[in-house]
């Protein structure tokens, strides 16, 4: 049975569960500090936490996004969420933290919002939650490892109360 499967049934208990949880909320580029808080970003992480986990998330400006984007993934853009997982491919065990930063791009993300024609918070959990999953491993490089990771992000994102963050608009 694939693993999104198994999750359905356990979403409410996995956001009930308290994983053991560092987050430092940093806000550079302030224009979402008032709307996006601290509080909204920490339901939104939890929700989609497997284990324990060390994260930041930092809400950045198109150039420092930009820089970001194009000095570690050679890109020369600035792109809407980037997950820096600094244990990737590591064993870790069951009481060992996640350690990642997550950087999202207030500038790309209102943007893709209102091209997407949704909300600013339904676009930023979306991107919270992926960059989280992607902190723990999971990713989309091939057909069935992104129906795997879409399919829990739909998921996390129900639970949550939000739409399908990838159904047509």
């Amino acid at each position: 049975m694939p693993f999104h499967d198994q999750l359905q049934p356990r979403l409410p208990a996995m956001q009930e569960k308290n994983h053991n949880l560092e987050l430092d909320v940093q806000y550079p580029d302030t224009r979402l500090e008032a709307t996006i808080t601290p509080e909204l970003v920490e339901r939104w992480v939890r929700s989609a936490l497997l284990g324990p986990a060390e994260l930041a998330i930092r809400f950045v400006d198109a150039a420092e996004g930009l820089t970001l984007n194009r000095d570690y993934r050679g890109k020369d853009y600035a792109t809407n969420v980037l997950t820096f997982a600094y244990n990737e491919g590591e064993e870790l065990g069951e009481d060992d933290p996640v350690q990642a930063d997550i950087v999202l791009c207030t500038d790309v993300l209102q943007r893709e919002a209102d091209e997407q024609k949704k909300s600013l918070e339904e676009h930023a959990a979306h991107l919270v939650v992926h960059g989280v999953l992607h902190a723990q491993g999971y990713d989309h490089e091939h057909d069935e490892e992104a129906e795997e990771m879409e399919q829990f992000e739909r998921d996390v994102m129900e639970a949550l109360g939000y739409p399908d963050p990838y159904a047509e608009q």
